[in-house]
């Protein structure tokens, strides 16, 4: 199980250029959205990427004012973890357990995915806040993930695993957001 303490959420370069082009991507959006301002109402640490902003463009707005005070991170590599500046911010986080959302699912999150996962981090990719250009290879990436050993889950079910009961301090907050 998630545990407040443990965990990290990771956005991966929810950018304008890549997001114009995936699929489903307002359902993308929204989720991100969610999750970001619930795990943040639960004190847990954000960190985003953002792959080669000069030329894809920056974070969405949509999600980029959720963003404030968080680290987001340039890179050039499909790994973040290929970036020195992504390891520095994520190694202080001091997290075990990570969640990731963004694009592309059979890219950058895979990739990045793997890394963390041979580092010897529980990973949970959230399924309907990951997507590629197209379904099939969204939905490979998310299979090549879980056979590798990540686990895959949703939105609701990350944030209601961290606040484990409706009788928790932030549950009202946590049950205006997932509306």
């Amino acid at each position: 199980m998630l545990e407040v303490d443990k965990t990290a959420l990771l956005i991966i370069d929810v950018q304008d250029r890549l997001y114009r082009a995936m699929h489903d991507k307002e359902v993308l959006a929204e989720n991100i959205e969610k999750l970001i301002r619930g795990v943040r109402v639960m004190g847990v640490p954000v960190i985003a990427t953002e792959q080669y902003p000069q030329g894809i463009g920056p974070t969405i707005p949509k999600i980029a004012p959720l963003l404030d005070g968080v680290p987001v991170i340039s890179k050039l590599s499909f790994n973040c973890c290929d970036e020195p500046a992504f390891l520095d911010a994520f190694m202080v986080l001091n997290r075990k357990q990570v969640l990731i959302a963004g694009i592309e699912c059979h890219v950058c999150v895979y990739q990045t995915t793997m890394d963390l996962l041979d580092r010897g981090h529980e990973v949970q990719i959230i399924a309907d806040g990951v997507s590629s250009r197209s379904a099939w290879s969204r939905d490979l990436g998310l299979q090549r993930m879980r056979d590798e050993g990540a686990k895959i889950t949703s939105t609701e079910m990350v944030i209601f695993e961290l606040l484990k009961s409706a009788g928790a301090a932030p549950f009202r907050e946590i049950s205006q957001i997932i509306k």
